[in-house]
C-alpha cells in the first residue's frame, strides 16, 4: 500500500520515533497556528538575487506540516548557535489542514516567511506567484535527485529548494519468499506469480494494495501508467492524455491483483498494513522508506525486520521501472521582508550535514544525493531498493489541477478492480472529466 503524507504521519503517531535530540539553542518559537504571521499590509520586499555569507538576522517565520518539521528545534540548534541574532518561530500545522491554511494566509497576507511544499500540489503555489524564485548560487541544484529540484521548476525557473526526499519499492516478507521458492519480480508479468507465490508460501494474500480509491490511488496508478510507457499530459503540459493503450494497460495491471485474488477489496486499511505484514495477512506492500524502521516496534521483536524483510524496485513495465518522486521542499513567500535571513536558513537546510542530522532525528530521507552514501543511510541494505528507484523517479505533472484528476482517477480504477467497468472505458471517461478541468497551463 502506498502512503500518503497524512498516512505516514498518522503512522508516526501510532508508531512513533524516538528521536535522537541534539538539545536547543537560540530562541525557535513553536506555535501552534492561531492566524499568527506578517500583517497584511506588511511591504513587499524586493527579489533577492544573491545572498551573502553573513549572518542571518531579524526574525523568521516558518510554517510546516505537523510532521518531519516537528524535529527542525533540535536539527536547526548549530545554525541557531552561530546566527545568535535571528529568532526562529516554527508553527507547525495539522498536516490534513496545512495547505488549506497557507492557501488562507497568503490571500490574506498573514502567511510566514519559509513555508514547506509537497511535490504534488506545489505547481498550485508557484502558478499563483506566491513564492519568490531561488535566489542564484543559492545552492548546487545538481547535488539534488533530479526530481527532487524539477518538482520546484516552473518555465525554468526554481522557486523551492528539496529538504528530504523519497520514492516508493516494494517491501516483501523474504522468509515467506524462501519458503515458496520466489523471488522479487523484476517486471510486471513476474508481479502477480510472485504474489501467488507468497500466498503458497502461507500468506493469506501477496498483496497489501492501495484501496483507498482517492487521489493517493490515482498517484499510484500514474506510476503504473509511467511503468507503462505512457504520460500523464503532453510535452508541453496543455493537454492531458490519459485515453491511451498505456494508461488502459495501467488500469489493468492494477486490477490484476485483485481480479487474480492475490489483493484484497476489503483491506487493510492504512493503519492494517503492517500488522496484517507482520502477521502474514499479507507479504508485500508498495510503500516508502519509514516502514523499515517501524517494522520491529509491530513485530514486538528487534531484529524481526532484518530477519524477516526484504525489498526490491518496482517491477518495469514496457516503459521501465519508473516511481514517483515525493518529499518536502521550502521556498519564502514573495512578500516576505525577511527574505535574506530566510534563504541563508533555506540553504543551511539544503546542505548534507543538515539532512543527515534531519534523517538521525526522525527519519526524513535526504534530497542530497551524496548523503546516501553516508554510514547511517549506506549501511542498511534495505534502504537500497529506495536509493535505486529513485534514480528513477519522477514528479507529477506541474498542474494545477492534477490533484482533482488523480482523486478522479483513484474512483475510476475503484469501478474496474470491482468489476463494474472495463478499463478501456474507465480510461475515457477519466480523459474527459480531466478535459473539462483543463490542466491550468497557459
Amino acid at each position: 500500500m502506498l502512503h500518503s503524507p497524512s498516512e505516514k504521519r498518522a503512522l508516526d503517531a501510532h508508531f512513533p520515533r524516538s528521536p535522537h535530540l541534539l538539545g536547543a539553542v537560540g530562541l525557535i518559537g513553536v506555535l501552534v497556528l492561531t492566524g499568527c504571521g506578517r500583517a497584511a499590509d506588511a511591504g513587499v520586499a524586493e527579489s533577492t538575487d544573491t545572498v551573502d555569507d553573513s549572518a542571518a538576522r531579524g526574525t523568521v517565520s516558518l510554517w510546516a506540516p505537523d510532521g518531519d518539521a516537528k524535529v527542525l528545534e533540535d536539527v536547526l540548534a548549530p545554525f541557531l548557535a552561530e546566527n545568535p541574532d535571528l529568532d526562529l518561530e516554527i508553527t507547525l500545522v495539522p498536516e490534513t489542514e496545512y495547505e488549506t491554511k497557507l492557501r488562507s494566509a497568503i490571500a490574506a497576507g498573514t502567511g510566514p516567511d519559509v513555508a514547506q511544499l509537497y511535490p504534488e500540489t506545489e505547481p498550485q503555489f508557484i502558478e499563483t506567484r506566491a513564492f519568490a524564485p531561488v535566489p542564484d548560487g543559492l545552492v548546487d541544484e545538481s547535488s539534488f535527485f533530479m526530481g527532487a529540484w524539477e518538482s520546484g521548476l516552473q518555465d525554468g525557473v526554481a522557486y523551492s529548494v528539496p529538504w528530504y526526499s523519497y520514492t516508493y519499492a516494494l517491501v516483501y516478507r523474504a522468509d515467506i519468499a524462501r519458503a515458496a521458492g520466489v523471488e522479487a519480480p523484476a517486471t510486471w508479468d513476474a508481479m502477480v506469480p510472485f504474489l501467488e507465490g507468497l500466498q503458497s508460501g502461507g500468506a493469506v494474500h501477496g498483496l497489501g494494495a492501495d484501496i483507498g480509491w482517492d487521489k493517493y490511488s490515482g498517484q499510484t496508478l500514474a506510476q503504473f501508467l509511467w511503468q507503462a510507457g505512457g504520460e500523464l499530459t503532453s510535452a508541453d503540459g496543455s493537454a492531458w492524455t490519459l485515453d491511451t493503450p498505456e494508461m488502459v494497460a495501467a488500469i489493468e495491471y492494477n486490477a490484476s491483483f485483485f481480479t487474480s485474488g492475490t489483493a484484497d477489496l476489503d483491506g487493510p486499511q492504512f493503519l492494517d498494513a503492517q500488522p496484517y505484514f507482520v502477521q502474514g495477512r499479507t507479504a508485500a506492500t508498495i510503500t516508502g522508506p519509514w516502514v523499515i524502521g517501524q517494522l520491529d516496534e509491530v513485530a514486538g521483536q528487534e531484529g524481526w525486520t532484518e530477519e524477516n524483510v526484504a525489498t526490491a524496485p518496482l517491477p518495469a513495465g514496457e516503459g521501465g521501472s519508473t516511481g514517483a518522486l515525493a518529499g518536502g521542499s521550502w521556498g519564502v513567500l514573495a512578500d516576505s521582508d525577511a527574505s535574506d535571513a530566510a534563504w541563508k536558513l533555506i540553504r543551511h537546510m539544503a546542505e548534507e550535514e543538515t539532512q543527515l542530522a534531519q534523517y538521525a532525528a526522525y527519519g526524513s530521507m535526504p534530497a542530497v544525493e551524496a548523503a546516501w552514501s553516508d554510514p547511517a543511510i549506506a549501511d542498511q541494505p534495505l534502504l537500497d531498493a529506495f536509493f535505486t528507484q529513485l534514480q528513477d523517479a519522477r514528479t507529477y505533472p506541474a498542474s494545477t489541477t492534477w490533484p482533482q484528476v488523480a482523486t478522479q482517477l483513484g474512483a475510476e480504477i475503484e469501478q474496474v478492480a470491482k468489476g463494474r467497468k472495463t478499463a478501456a472505458a474507465a480510461a475515457a471517461d477519466i480523459q474527459s472529466f480531466a478535459d473539462a478541468l483543463g490542466t491550468g497551463a497557459e
